[in-house]
Parts: C-alpha cells; structure tokens; sequence
C-alpha cells in the first residue's frame, strides 16, 4: 500500500501492510487514543485482506469449473471434430475447408539442388536459401524481416511488393558472397499460412486473413499472381513453382527427417494441422481422375472448426468478448480458444472484471492492463515457470508492464488463473489430433505428430497436457501417439515441397495440378 504524505506503513509478520496517516490535528490527540487509531486502521485492512483472499478463493473455484475439460466432453469434441473433417473432404467451402495441397506423396530423402523460400508469418517474413544434398541432409541460409502492424493492415499488392523487396536484398547479397550464381533463377516455394483454395500447387485464393491480417484487395486473390506480379515489378531472379503452409511444409520437413511422423501441427500465433490422405477418400477431388491409391497432403485450417454455429466447444464469456471484439467475428472459433495470440487476453479480461467487482488492485491505477492485448501470452509463460516462492517474476511483470502492485496472494491466484487458461489450450488441441488420429486409424500401430510453434515450444508444460489429454481421449492406448518438435516447415518443408513439384513435373505427373 503506498505511503500517503506525512503518513506511515508498517509490514507485520502476516505480511499484511498497515497503514496509519498523522495530520496536524492529531498530534494534539492523546498518545493512547493515536495508537488505537493504528491498530484500528491495521485490522481494518488486514480484514479487507482477508475478505479479498476468500473472494480470490471462491473466483478460482468458479474458474476451475469454467476452464476444466472433462475426458468425456473432449471425447464429445472429438467426435464433432471428425464430422467436420469428413464434410471438409467431401465437399468444397466447409467451415474446416480440408484444403488438399496438391503435394503428393511423402519426400524420398533423394531431393537435391538449390531453392528459396519464402515464408509469410504472423510476425515475421523470413527468407531462407535451401541447399537439400540428399539422404535428408540440408544446409540453410537465412534472413528475417519484421511485420509491422501497419504492414498487416495496409493494401495486399504493397505487403507482396515488401515480400519481394526483401528477397531481393537477400539474393544479391547471397549472389555477392558467391553462394547464388549470378544468372540463376532460383525455384521458390512460397509458405502463406492463412486459409486458401487451391486447384493447383503454384496458384491459391486467400479464403479470409487469420493472425490478425486484414489487408485489404486480397481475399478472394490469387496470392501466388500477387507476388509473381511483384517480383515481376522488381526483376527478382525467382520461379515461385509451390505455394504451400507452414503446417503442410512442417508434416513433411519432419517426415523427410523422422518417417514415423504422419500429423503435423501448429501451436503459435494461429493454429493448424496437416496429414497424408488417400485420394480415394477424398469425394470433392473425384473429378481430377487422380489415382484413388496417391496420397495428398491434406492441410485441415481446423483454426475455423465450429465457427458461426458454436455448437461444440465450451465458449466462456471472456472468449464471447475476444470473438465479437476481433476483425473477424463468429470465425476462427477453435483458434481464438488455443492460439498464442489469445491466451493472454482471455487471462486479461478476467484480471479486468475481478477489478470492476473490487477484488484486486483496490485503490491503485490499472488503465494499463485495461489496453486489449496488453497482457502477452508470454507472461503466462513466465508465471507459470516462476520458481520462486515470492513469485518474483509475477512480481516483475505486474510493476515493470502495468505499474501495479501485487500481493502474495493475488500472485498465487494470477498462476493458478494463467494454469487454467493454458491446460484448456492445450486439452482442446489434444482434441484435434485425437480427431485426425482416429478418423485415420493410427491409434493402435501409433505415431509421431511432429508440433511446431511458439506455444509448444515455449509454454511450459504444454506438450505434456497434450498428451495428458490424449491419454484421457483414448485411455492407455493414448501413449502411442507422441508429439516432438517438428523441423522447420515454412523453410526447410516449403524447399522440399518445391524439390518434389519440380520433381514431379519434370515426370510429367499431373502436370496441370
């Protein structure tokens, strides 16, 4: 409790501060009768305190019933999951749209040469010179690029003009070290991250931006005809011959490294999932005349799963005020309760009602944690790995980001909050695996699910509670399906997806997909 000018605080064994003012008037009062006035204030705020501990305790009560999933309702999602994978397969604009990628087959280990890569993420542009030397061997050169907000939200042919800008920086300087021949042109694959139909390997319609993109001129687009058009604009030495997705480029980057793998997941700013299908069960491409035994990566853009109906997933209030709050409301329904963008402000809008009902931060000035998306989902991270009895890195992140003041206790209760909101993520994303191992029947032989992302990478605990949680879909059986961390999809996948297409078209083989 801050001091008030000419006053006093006092720190007693409880740890509760009390607090007593001296004013002029008062020296004139009996010492006895000031020294009542001490103890008065004191207990009053030791009570306050009190209060405050059993109203923090009786919230975290409610919260645990709000944020905890129990194996059957995740078995209950997980069946909904598999219904909305199937429609996606069968028929075109699903809500989970089961994009086929039009990359065919697994990689063989064999893929040599030279390719770029260009990778369009939710933070960064990242620009990568991929030598592939055979036996799954590669080396990798690369650079990164900074998006700015304002990049995200500016005209789509401007974002695509930045894209080429950079690559072409990056080329001449790798044509100046020696390392890219002067007059080569490089085949690309290009990774966009962001939901797209595609009836061929080098073109895609951006279906909706995700990851908080919302340049305009650019939904409804070729995105490949866009950044052909800007390289074309800056003569960039560079075929884009694949457009391909972080998750797709990841499930066969990590395949061409560890064979077991058939999933491939993302848990970072957005969310996503690809896997292996047969053509033959996929009644939407049945048209194309494609052998019914080839196998297409499909990539799932299950971040859309129960959009607009909100019939499955257990919606809390803070996730209704992040869905009608976001750009895009009703949609994304699966990502906005697992993804990294918005961990920390479902945990945000909590901290914000419990100081409108006065449980914490009485007195203090809190409009820096009432900013949306203040609170990032690192600082879950932090405090759930704070090792430290005091919470200190709890203490750290409230007075150095919000200026405020925490007690014990509030610290204690902020953990146990930060726990809840990521155990539901990571529960909920163990119910789409769950969805796709099922539907494929993977459960008995087992398999890899290669994982990659900020979110299990870097949030404690993560990946355990993935697999806590298939262990609770699917009872012991669940310990076959592993997660690792995936190898770099968006550099090293999207290279070999471009390898294979050169590969395949050079055969002759579905050459107009």
């Amino acid at each position: 409790m801050a001091d008030r000018p000419g006053g006093t605080s006092v720190t007693p064994p409880t740890g509760h501060t009390l607090a007593f003012t001296r004013s002029s008037d008062q020296d004139d009062l009996p010492h006895a009768t000031k020294r009542y006035q001490y103890i008065h204030q004191g207990a009053l705020i030791a009570t306050y305190a009190d209060s405050a501990n059993r109203k923090m305790a009786d919230h975290l009560r409610k919260f645990e019933t709000m944020f905890t999933l129990t194996p059957q309702r995740m078995r209950m999602i997980v069946e909904a999951f598999k219904d909305a994978l199937e429609t996606g397969l069968a028929k075109r604009d699903q809500v989970v749209p089961m994009i086929p990628t039009y990359v065919f087959g697994w990689p063989t280990g064999k893929e040599t040469g030279n390719y770029l890569a260009v990778d369009l993420g939710g933070t960064n542009l990242r620009v990568c010179l991929v030598t592939l030397q055979g036996d799954g061997k590669f080396e990798i050169t690369q650079s990164k690029y900074r998006l700015s907000e304002e990049q995200k939200q500016d005209d789509g042919q401007l974002l695509f003009d930045f894209c080429a800008e950079c690559l072409k920086a990056f080329i001449d300087l790798n044509i100046e070290s020696g390392v890219i021949e002067n007059d080569a042109v490089l085949p690309l694959g290009f990774t966009f991250s962001y939901p797209c139909s595609q009836d061929r390997i080098d073109h895609g319609e951006l279906i909706r931006w995700t990851k908080g993109f919302g340049a305009p001129n650019t939904e409804g687009h070729d995105v490949v005809a866009m950044f052909r058009k800007s390289l074309e604009k800056l003569s960039v030495p560079a075929e884009v011959v694949a457009l391909t997705c972080d998750t797709t480029g990841t499930l066969i980057a990590s395949h061409y490294v560890n064979p077991k793998t058939k999933i491939a997941c993302i848990f970072g700013t957005g969310c996503n999932a690809a896997y292996m299908e047969y053509v033959r069960d996929i009644p939407k491409l049945t048209a194309l005349n494609i052998d019914p035994n080839a196998e297409i990566a499909i990539n799932c853009e299950w971040g859309a799963f129960d959009s607009f109906e909100h019939e499955h997933l257990p919606r809390t209030k803070y996730d209704l005020v992040i869905d009608e709050t976001s750009n895009k409301p009703g949609e994304q329904a699966f990502e906005k309760l697992i993804s990294g963008r918005y961990l920390g402000e479902i945990l945000r809008l909590i901290i914000c009602e419990l100081i409108d009902e006065g449980v914490i931060f009485l007195g203090q000035n809190t409009y820096k944690v009432e900013i949306p998306y203040s609170f990032d989902t690192a600082f879950l991270s932090l405090m759930e790995s704070d090792p430290t009895d005091e919470l200190l890195m709890i203490i750290g992140i409230f007075t150095h980001f919000f200026a405020l003041e925490t007690t014990l206790a509030e610290r204690q209760f902020f953990r146990a909050l930060a726990k809840l909101v990521g155990r539901r993520a990571a529960r909920l994303s163990a119910c789409g695996i769950a969805a796709i191992v099922s539907k494929m029947g993977y459960l008995e032989e087992g398999c890899a699910v290669g994982a990659d992302g900020s979110l299990y990478n870097k949030y404690p605990g993560f990946a355990d509670r993935v697999h806590e949680g298939l262990q609770d879909i699917f009872g012991e059986k669940g310990r076959n399906i592993v997660t690792y961390h995936a190898e770099d999809g968006s550099g090293i996948g999207s290279a070999i997806v471009a390898a294979m297409t050169k590969i395949r078209k050079e055969a002759n083989l579905y050459n107009d997909l």
